[in-house]
């Protein structure tokens, strides 16, 4: 927590005090059924207990106060679920009620609120968006018709490990597979490459991608008091605004780069899909709706799905026995020449455990993404308030012993015989949500992961970089919206 941003709050004290008096949002509810909760202090609440990595600080905080938990974040009344049961609660008996978002003043930069289809509200828009997405993306059809731009492009990451093996250098694990997320999604919507493994794009692409994610992620003073949202005092919607300001200007040259271009273009991609409806309903869907559409897309898409896969690798890394077995799975199911396809992976169980044990221990989103109570909604006995804020605790989820035996280990073994998925029907393991307001890209996302890892283990053996031992690797946390290795994961691959 940024101290100095504190005595700023401190400084404006009395002026919260009076616009908390005059708004609604900030008059207490009764507490007599709230959810317990630690004592908040005059004006600032609790905030000083969500420290530099909130999941963490509201996983201890629920061992005392259980796993449904209240908490005032200066003006915002929040609710905390840190078990299977409670989030099913939220997420499935419940669902319509939580359908609506908490939205982060970070977000309302370039008003991409108003348009994405994360942050948007459960409106009729917000339906049309996901049902344009799944129809020309990620439905079942479309998803086995694009195989074939998958293994090409895994194949290009493959050719980059290849010459690092053959230099003996090592490969950055995170940079490489944001690369190949970063090609896949603009293969499948702008039928090209936007980076090469040996151009500076992708790395200029993953740093906005994560200041993106940095900046949503800090806890904001500006979301907590109305009285900072136009002052800013820690600069996170100015510093968004530049973040998505680049985002903007990719995204609008490659259209208009289309628009000029259609009539010698036979693409027939994405964005042609995309720019037929602007022209089929112009009034509803314009080329700003598709430009903040995309920003959803390539930050979630991209960010998400690399940091799974270098997590993976660290933790093989981490564990060589784990790797050994996986990679004997790998040659037993596929022989040593063989190439991994996506038809391979439910013949690989012990891979299938690896990735789940991952999502456990590193949840792409440790809080997901804030759920909003729309009206008055009793769970497990106490009653979350209207307009609440509601957080899901799936880092805490993932790392409970009640659930979990050994909780804190990489045991992909549990999962064998077990039917425990990632899917949103199994409340114990949750990284992409559940319910109506589940992750949009996790048929897409779910077939990188499994079908990238898989081909780095069956085609190489890994070694950590500058002779370093196992045990001495920094396993710690980077937190923004999204959870990082703190230091980037570099290994030699090995021909095997």
């Amino acid at each position: 927590m940024d101290y100095i941003t504190v005595l700023l709050l401190l400084s404006f004290v009395w002026t919260c005090i009076h616009l908390l008096k005059l708004s609604p949002i900030g008059r207490k509810p009764s507490t007599a059924s709230l959810p317990p909760g630690p004592r908040p202090f005059p004006i600032i609440g609790n905030i000083l207990k969500l420290g530099d990595k909130p999941h963490q600080s509201l996983t201890n905080l629920s061992k005392t106060y259980g796993p449904v938990m209240s908490l005032k974040l200066g003006s915002i009344s929040t609710i905390v679920v840190s078990s299977p049961e409670t989030a099913k609660e939220v997420l499935h008996r419940n669902d319509q009620a939580f359908s609506g978002r908490e939205v982060l003043g970070a977000v309302k930069a370039h008003n991409h609120h108003e348009s994405s289809v994360i942050w948007s509200p459960t409106s009729a828009y917000w339906r049309k968006i996901r049902k344009i997405c799944t129809r020309e993306m990620f439905s079942v059809q479309r998803l086995n018709a694009s195989q074939g731009l998958r293994k090409k492009i895994v194949q290009e990451l493959l050719d980059h490990v290849e010459e690092c093996c053959g230099r003996g250098c090592a490969v950055d694990i995170g940079a490489a597979t944001f690369t190949a997320s970063l090609n896949l999604l603009s293969n499948t919507i702008f039928s090209t490459n936007l980076a090469h493994h040996d151009s500076t794009f992708s790395q200029e692409f993953k740093d906005i991608v994560w200041g993106v994610m940095e900046e949503a992620g800090k806890p904001n003073f500006a979301d907590y008091f109305p009285a900072f949202r136009l002052i800013d005092p820690q600069c996170i919607q100015r510093n968004m605004k530049v973040h998505f300001g680049k985002l903007i200007d990719i995204f609008d040259g490659l259209i208009t780069q289309r628009v000029q271009s259609k009539a010698s273009s036979a693409s027939n991609d994405v964005l042609d899909a995309f720019l037929n409806l602007t022209k089929e309903n112009n009034q509803e869907w314009s080329c700003n709706d598709i430009i903040h559409l995309l920003m959803d897309l390539f930050v979630a898409g991209t960010d998400t799905t690399s940091d799974t896969i270098e997590w993976a690798m660290a933790e093989l890394l981490h564990n060589p026995e784990t790797m050994v077995k996986a990679q004997r799975e790998l040659q037993e199911v596929l022989g040593k020449d063989g190439i991994v396809q996506e038809s391979d992976i439910s013949k690989l169980p012990y891979l299938q455990g690896i990735v789940k044990e991952t999502f456990r221990l590193h949840p792409p989103a440790p809080l997901l993404v804030p759920h909003k109570a729309e009206t008055d909604v009793e769970i497990c006995g106490f009653t979350v308030p209207k307009n609440s804020q509601v957080l899901i605790n799936a880092w805490a989820i993932g790392r409970d012993p009640s659930i979990w035996s050994n909780p804190n280990a990489f045991v992909p073994e549990r999962f064998l015989g077990c039917d425990i998925d990632v899917k949103g029907r199994d409340f114990e393991l949750i990284p992409f949500g559940a319910g109506r307001r589940i992750c949009l890209g996790l048929p897409l996302a779910h077939r990188m992961v499994h079908l990238i890892l898989a081909s780095l283990l069956h085609s190489y053996a890994w070694k950590l970089d500058d002779g370093m031992k196992p045990e001495d690797m920094d396993m710690n946390e980077k937190l923004g919206f999204t959870l990082q290795k703190a230091q980037p994961l570099r290994a030699i691959p090995i021909k095997v």
